[in-house]
């Protein structure tokens, strides 16, 4: 189904993304993230529901339906380095930046940090080019929520 969108994040030479394939692209690190553990909790789904209608202006319904294709989209993506690689070519560095925060909120989410959620979005983040500094405000940001 997304192989046409896989196939320009992949190619020699990533294209600028519209607005929707960025959304769906974004949300499908989301996903990653929250299924590195192997556990892709009811916590960690409603979390990325809220994240991407907030940050879209989405309704319940349109969020869910953009999780939905993200999460087929990332079950269809190629390995995370090359993946997280196209969208760093595609995507501007603040909305990269932005998306570190999202990262980091999904990985707390079910209130535990584990390892590997951890190091996927430590990953990530350098490979889609977000100095360590901005990675590290970005979680404190999420960890100072009530």
């Amino acid at each position: 189904m997304f192989a046409d969108l896989i196939n320009r994040l992949t190619g020699a030479a990533p294209e600028q993304l519209d607005s929707l394939d960025a959304r769906r692209a974004l949300t499908a690190l989301l996903v990653r993230v929250a299924r590195s553990d192997s556990h892709y909790a009811a916590t960690e789904i409603i979390r990325i529901d809220r994240i991407i209608s907030t940050r879209f202006g989405l309704d319940k319904d349109e969020a869910e339906t953009l999780r939905v294709e993200a999460e087929q989209l990332e079950s269809e993506a190629p390995d995370t380095v090359r993946f997280t690689r196209a969208i760093k070519d595609a995507v501007p560095y603040e909305d990269r930046v932005g998306v570190i925060e999202a990262l980091w909120d999904v990985a707390l989410a079910d209130g535990a940090r584990d390892q590997d959620e951890d190091a996927l979005v430590r990953l990530v983040s350098n490979l889609l080019g977000v100095s360590d500094m901005d990675s590290a405000k970005a979680r404190q940001r999420v960890d100072q929520r009530p």
